[in-house]
């Protein structure tokens, strides 16, 4: 697959076919994944693999109540973060059938291989994640290049303790995702909705777009 294509394409999949993703489509995508950019080549990401229907389930059960609490602050109907009706409730489809998915990758990272330069600013940290999610974008793209779709939740991240005990991760062990795959009930997107480069680029200072 051509890789823009890829790029423009890779959405988040709220509905999942059953059917297995087999090893060596997996074996294929984290070789790839692997090679994204990280801070020093440190790689700290590390990535579990949830097949259990037992494991899947729990997870599941940690994710909804976040879920369903984040829900009826928003409303299904109510479009004002942003999502529209559909997007809503196909999110709500997904948080009620997670152990339904094949597999749900837990994206893992080695706290000493971060570095983040911004914990000090007295404001949210987040250059440590520069060194993760690159690498788990890639692993998406993998994915699509042969036919899986995935779903990037941060959601259950609230849970990590329960979550780390459920997994045995050991101490300096972080989860920074959770990455819901498989072969796309309904198909590929042909068209995201994202924000025009002339509203999101700017040349020099923040106030100047770079294209009008």
């Amino acid at each position: 697959m051509e890789l823009t294509e890829a790029m423009r394409t890779t959405g988040t999949c709220r509905y999942f076919s059953p059917d297995p993703v087999p090893d060596d489509v997996l074996h294929r995508a984290f070789d790839a994944a692997r090679f994204g950019p990280q801070g020093g080549n440190r790689q700290p990401v590390r990535w579990i693999v949830v097949r259990d229907a037992a494991r899947k389930q729990a997870l599941a059960d940690l994710y909804l109540p976040p879920w369903k609490a984040y829900l009826a602050g928003i409303g299904i109907g109510d479009v004002a973060v942003g999502a529209l009706p559909k997007t809503v409730a196909d999110a709500d489809h997904f948080a009620e059938h997670l152990a339904e998915a094949p597999a749900i990758v837990v994206v893992c990272a080695e706290i000493d291989g971060l570095h983040p330069t911004d914990h000090e600013l007295g404001r949210l940290s987040v250059v440590g994640g520069a060194s993760i999610y690159p690498v788990m974008q890639n692993l998406c793209l993998a994915l699509r290049d042969q036919g899986v779709a995935s779903a990037v939740t941060t959601l259950l991240c609230h849970s990590e303790p329960e979550v780390k005990k459920l997994l045995d991760i050991p101490d300096g062990v972080i989860t920074a995702a959770h990455v819901a795959i498989g072969y796309p009930a309904k198909g590929f997107p042909h068209r995201l909705s994202r924000a025009a480069v002339e509203d999101t680029v700017s040349l020099d200072s923040y106030a100047t777009p770079l294209f009008t």
